[in-house]
């Protein structure tokens, strides 16, 4: 199934915020997009592994809050939090670190907004290179995956290597990453450092040897 990188672009809100947790300091990345379908359904596609499999990735474990999950090649970690069909709350354990994901889903008329948020402490180092891209445009692929889903729930999980969509991921990625720099600058960050991290995440995302 093809999609449509500006639609699916626009179709995201892209938040950065701070705060903080056990005394330190975090950055708070949040994306947020509408889909429509009720609040359930969407829960479903949320919790539901053979669902997540399609739009994250092959996920195993205990569903239950204190049980521990493992996606398949990404992260693992432990459900703090499941208030079906409002909230989820995770620790999200990669290597060797350990942040925090909070999914929120509110109805509104017909629809459900889903808001996922990643709470994380980042090295200022790693975010003078990348910028929130690094952590922002991972998020926005997963929201085109479930996006991808709900319109055609038979269909397997999108490959960025078809070469059919080799394209229009690429188109994606760069405007995911453009719009993630946006956001950074509103946030009051240095605009040139802003879109230089973003140039060097794209060419990570992308493997192109430079930005």
């Amino acid at each position: 199934m093809k999609f449509t990188p500006a639609g699916d672009i626009g179709a995201v809100r892209r938040l950065l915020s701070a705060t903080s947790r056990d005394g330190r300091q975090m950055r708070v990345l949040a994306v947020s997009r509408t889909f429509d379908v009720a609040p359930g359904e969407l829960w479903d596609v949320l919790t539901t592994p053979d669902r997540i499999r399609v739009w994250l990735g092959p996920t195993s474990g205990e569903f239950r809050v204190g049980g521990r999950f493992d996606i398949e090649g990404n992260a693992s970690g432990e459900i703090l939090a499941c208030d079906k069909p409002r909230l989820i709350e995770v620790t999200w354990e990669y290597g060797g670190d350990i942040s925090w994901v909070d999914a929120t889903l509110i109805q509104i008329g017909d629809g459900t907004d889903l808001t996922i948020a990643h709470t994380a402490e980042v090295p200022p180092e790693f975010w003078d290179q990348f910028g929130a891209g690094a952590t922002g445009i991972g998020w926005e692929m997963a929201l085109l995956g479930i996006a991808e889903h709900l319109a055609a729930p038979d269909a397997p999980q999108l490959d960025p290597a078809d070469p059919d969509l080799v394209g229009p991921f690429k188109e994606f990625m760069a405007a995911s990453s453009a719009a993630w720099a946006d956001a950074e600058i509103a946030a009051g960050g240095d605009p040139d450092q802003a879109r230089a991290a973003a140039a060097r995440t794209l060419a990570f995302y992308t493997g192109s040897d430079s930005p």
